[in-house]
């Protein structure tokens, strides 16, 4: 199987962050939709390079976007790659994907998941 690490691009548009080779993720968010991510793919519910097309799209949305364009995030673009990928494919839509992360997060500080 692969892993991660070799599907992702190493330089160019949709090569993630990295600090001295390792992967960085600036909050867990990220590096849950991440594992989310390759787990769908490895689940064979869609090709790396349906994702990566629709990621490198997103980033260049979002450079094309007028200013003032806001702090850079590789991993909202990574996020609205998902979510269009997700809703393309029919298995779900980028509102229900939304209206569920805003539930999550209005959830209080050490919530317990019960």
């Amino acid at each position: 199987m692969t892993e991660p690490e070799q599907l992702l691009d190493t330089d160019g548009p949709a090569a993630p962050p990295r600090k001295n080779g390792e992967l960085i993720f600036g909050a867990p968010w990220e590096s849950r939709l991440f594992g989310l991510t390759v787990s769908l793919h490895r689940a064979g519910l869609f090709s790396w390079d349906e994702f990566r097309q629709r990621l490198i799209e997103a980033i260049q949305a979002w450079g094309e976007r007028p200013e003032p364009r806001g702090t850079w995030s590789y991993y909202e673009c990574w996020q609205v790659a998902f979510e269009n990928l997700l809703d393309a494919k029919g298995l779900c839509s980028s509102g229900d994907v939304r209206q569920r992360l805003e539930s999550l997060a209005a959830r209080p500080a050490g919530h317990d998941h019960e």
